[in-house]
């Protein structure tokens, strides 16, 4: 299988690439800085590539196909390209920039990938990390939440896309609850999981081709009680980490 990993770097993306590499899969990994890759590339020379490709750059849609291209198709293309930070006094530039990864970037690399398997008519996987943070609207970290719900609803309208002009495509959205990354480095996060382990349930999801995946099931029973809360009692509520 041909696999497409954007946002490899570190975190989520570089434990699943590792994942699928020692299982012998193509692998080509992406990110914006490409030393890293190049570190866990030299490990696999014969079934890995390296690209540098930033999302919230207009030329990232080239530097994809292209890369498909060099790889001689795709099988799976797997965002895990995000960003996120907690600003309880609203930091403009910060909610902004989160906006232009988790919106824009996402958005623009989705889209790509999913034009790719629809025009060349093959059977295509499309995986992407979002979050539980999607459930509700979080007052520490508002852009960031607001995003992740976004690609809730995008996922799901891709899905009704596919069906209604005959693609063979599959998205699974991945629904992490808080894992030990450097994303969510300095703060005190519960139920915090360890990113090997949640690497490894996330490739079990995608090989079953999995509409959603929330994972672990703690954080499956904290959304289902979440989504009862009524919004006038869940403004009132202070829900952070520090």
């Amino acid at each position: 299988m041909n696999i497409i990993i954007l946002g490899a770097t570190s975190g989520i993306g570089r434990a699943t690439a590792e994942i699928f590499l020692s299982q012998g899969h193509k692998v080509a990994l992406c990110g914006r800085h490409t030393d890293s890759l190049n570190a866990l590339s030299e490990q696999y020379q014969e079934t890995s590539m390296v690209a540098q490709i930033d999302v919230t750059q207009h030329d990232a849609p080239d530097k994809l196909l292209q890369l498909i291209a060099d790889m001689g198709g795709m099988d799976l293309y797997f965002h895990c390209s995000g960003c996120g930070k907690q600003t309880p006094r609203i930091d403009c530039n910060v909610e902004l920039h989160t906006m232009d990864t988790n919106v824009m970037g996402f958005t623009r690399m989705i889209d790509t990938a999913y034009k790719y398997f629809a025009d060349s008519k093959r059977r295509g996987h499309i995986a992407y990390i979002s979050s539980i943070a999607g459930t509700k609207g979080l007052g520490a970290s508002p852009s960031y939440a607001a995003s992740k719900r976004l690609q809730w609803i995008y996922g799901e309208a891709l899905r009704q896309n596919a069906r209604m002009n005959g693609y063979d495509i599959t998205l699974t959205d991945i629904r992490p609850g808080f894992v030990a990354t450097p994303l969510l480095s300095g703060d005190k996060y519960p139920m915090i999981m360890d990113v090997n382990t949640v690497a490894h349930a996330i490739v079990k999801a995608i090989k079953a081709r999995k509409r959603i995946a929330t994972i672990d099931f703690r954080y499956k029973v904290l959304c289902f009680f979440w989504r009862l809360i009524p919004g006038w009692i869940w403004e009132r509520m202070t829900i952070k980490t520090k």
